[in-house]
């Protein structure tokens, strides 16, 4: 079942922090948690500017979150469970779709999509960060 109370919501305001790093990539590393202060750059990148996250919904057993990597997604179409935070307007929060990245020999593991879709963070229960990459035309 979903929280309603909407006057504090710990992942609304990871997911605000997430937003503001990507907004000012940074190439410094700290702990390796969801809201530490940078961006961190790694062995395959020098300058991150996305910090992917998996969501996981109140009920959902432990899977994560799925949307298609298509704006409109055909029957049996692909899709992908990592995404890019785009904008935290109070509760809800829009993300962008990113897709395992096809180029095998590229050092960036995903590439962005067309495919966005905004969440009520009441149903969120957790939310797991992935290593921060760089992602092109983001």
């Amino acid at each position: 079942m979903c929280n309603n109370e909407e006057t504090s919501n710990c992942i609304s305001e990871i997911l605000n922090v997430i937003l503001v790093l990507q907004q000012n990539a940074c190439p410094n590393s700290c702990l390796d948690s969801c809201d530490r202060p940078v961006l961190g750059g790694g062995p395959n990148c020098l300058i991150c500017n996305t910090r992917p996250i998996q969501i996981y919904t109140c009920g959902s057993n432990g899977t994560a979150l799925s949307m298609p990597t298509a704006k409109d997604p055909v029957v049996g179409g692909t899709t992908s469970s990592v995404f890019r935070v785009e904008k935290v307007d109070n509760n809800c929060c829009t993300c962008r779709v990113l897709e395992d990245n096809p180029d095998t020999t590229s050092l960036n593991p995903y590439v962005a999509t067309n495919s966005f879709f905004t969440i009520n963070l009441s149903c969120v229960c957790l939310i797991r960060c992935l290593s921060d990459t760089y992602v092109e035309c983001v």
